[in-house]
């Protein structure tokens, strides 16, 4: 049962945005079965975001941590739960996020493997310094080939985002990476907005 929580080509998370103090998302399958559950502590200065196997929190599967406190450049590793193993690390493109979103996506050497990019630059000034009201789309890359897209739609009371990992047809990227890039994606970017 574990593992079929990864196996999904389509995925839907929903973030409640009138939240005061930290952030809870849900993510289900196109079925709208609830997969993941990440109840977003505030107030931290170093990240460490876990995701569940549901609201219950009782079943951990990933934890993301923050290596540093607050940085433009900083870099998550994302560990199996179950495990401990380190499945890979998201690493902020700095000072290039300022006016587009950009990620790398490391292995579990810090080894960079793929990147994520926010969909156009005209559209990053748009919403940066206009309006945040048009949604914000990622497209991922790992060793060349298109793996996911990732796509805001707008609703100004919950955040919804899909993600389409169809683009994967040959399944190089480990999902469990995949779910933790969506959830740190919504947690980071979203913030912004």
């Amino acid at each position: 049962m574990l593992q079929q929580r990864y196996n999904y080509d389509l995925y839907m998370i929903r973030r409640k945005v009138l939240r005061f103090v930290g952030a809870s998302f849900h993510i289900y399958n196109p079925d709208g079965e609830l997969q993941f559950y990440v109840n977003q502590k505030g107030f931290k200065l170093k990240e460490d975001i876990k995701i569940y196997t549901g609201e219950d929190m009782l079943e951990e599967l990933i934890f993301i941590r923050a290596r540093s406190v607050i940085d433009i450049s900083a870099i998550y590793d994302v560990y199996d739960s179950i495990t401990g193993e380190k499945i890979g690390a998201l690493k902020r493109k700095g000072l290039k996020s300022i006016l587009k979103d950009e990620w790398l996506i490391l292995d579990c050497n810090d080894n960079e493997v793929g990147n994520i990019q926010e969909d156009s630059t005209a559209l990053a000034i748009v919403r940066r310094f206009l309006t945040n009201l048009v949604p914000q789309a990622f497209i991922g890359t790992l060793q060349g080939q298109m793996v996911f897209e990732f796509r805001q739609k707008f609703n100004p009371f919950i955040q919804k985002i899909d993600i389409d990992f169809s683009l994967d047809k040959n399944k190089i990227l480990d999902r469990r990476l995949a779910i933790a890039t969506s959830v740190l994606l919504c947690a980071i970017e979203g913030r912004q907005n």
